[in-house]
């Protein structure tokens, strides 16, 4: 055999000898398997629910929401997405039927402003509505809502009256459903803002209202009053205060002179009031 041969043949078993070592080094040691990446986490979405209980017919308001988070697989169906744009669209809606405290609010669920047929499903049955202007002052610096409950306050001179019964406050409707402010008839939606000075204001009022509204504004200058959530649902009665009743000086003005006229034997006592130039 020649040498060549045997170096192939030494060299063969040197190999195997090697491998069947390593064999017996290694066959006590536990097989690695390899290791799976970590599944992703679901994709979470935020979605509108009711913070309490909303009865049908309920004009909502910010506070009337919450919101919930859930895998977007387990969203329920025509739920409204929780986001700035759509909360502001829910503001003022009007709530279709009864919602539960946490759920779903969804687009079947709520009727929004700019739906049609929004305010004639506000409006209660038999009744209108009817706009008054307003200012910063008479419309509660923006603060009123719809929703809220208001008295409706006119104040007016009375010509040719005695100083102290000149001016004169008196409530011309109490306990008035505020169903709109400006053109909307939300509470700020589409970018309007709590503080917001609305122009006008849009009540829900009985039939016959609607003439004392109108002719109430020709008189004088009406403020809004706005009324307890808390209060219960009834009509305080009309009330009237004059300037003497606020203040003391106009009364004392108002109360004048008296004097004694003699003529022959018999006596008058006239009473002279200021700014009445005739006397009694």
């Amino acid at each position: 055999m020649s040498s060549s041969v045997r170096l192939s043949l030494a060299g063969g078993l040197l190999f195997i000898a090697v491998a069947l070592g390593f064999l017996v080094l290694n066959k006590d040691r536990p097989v690695v398997q390899p290791q799976n990446a970590p599944a992703p986490p679901p994709l979470m979405v935020n979605y509108v629910v009711a913070a309490h209980p909303l009865p049908a017919g309920t004009l909502a308001r910010d506070e009337d929401f919450a919101t919930r988070s859930v895998a977007s697989a387990d969203l329920p169906s025509g739920a409204i997405v929780d986001s700035a744009e759509n909360k502001a669209g829910l503001r003022g809606s009007l709530i279709r039927d009864y919602l539960n405290t946490g759920d779903a609010v969804t687009s079947a669920a709520v009727l929004r402003p700019r739906d049609r047929g929004f305010l004639a499903s506000v409006l209660a049955p038999g009744m209108r509505a009817v706009s008054i202007a307003v200012d910063a002052v008479s419309g509660v610096s923006g603060l009123v809502w719809p929703g809220d409950h208001v008295d409706v306050v006119l104040t007016h001179e009375i010509e040719h009256a005695n100083v102290a019964h000149r001016a004169l406050s008196e409530t011309v409707l109490s306990n008035i459903r505020v169903i709109g402010i400006d053109q909307e008839i939300v509470q700020g939606a589409n970018g309007a803002t709590a503080g917001k000075v609305a122009r006008t204001v849009t009540l829900q009022v009985l039939p016959e209202q609607v003439e004392q509204v109108t002719v109430a504004e020709h008189l004088g200058k009406l403020t809004l009053a706005i009324r307890s959530a808390v209060e219960p649902d009834v009509i305080s009665p009309g009330s009237s205060t004059f300037g003497g009743d606020v203040s003391p000086a106009l009364s004392r003005a108002s109360a004048g002179t008296t004097m004694k006229v003699i003529e022959g034997g018999k006596e008058t006592d006239w009473s002279f009031r200021t700014g009445d130039s005739r006397g009694r």
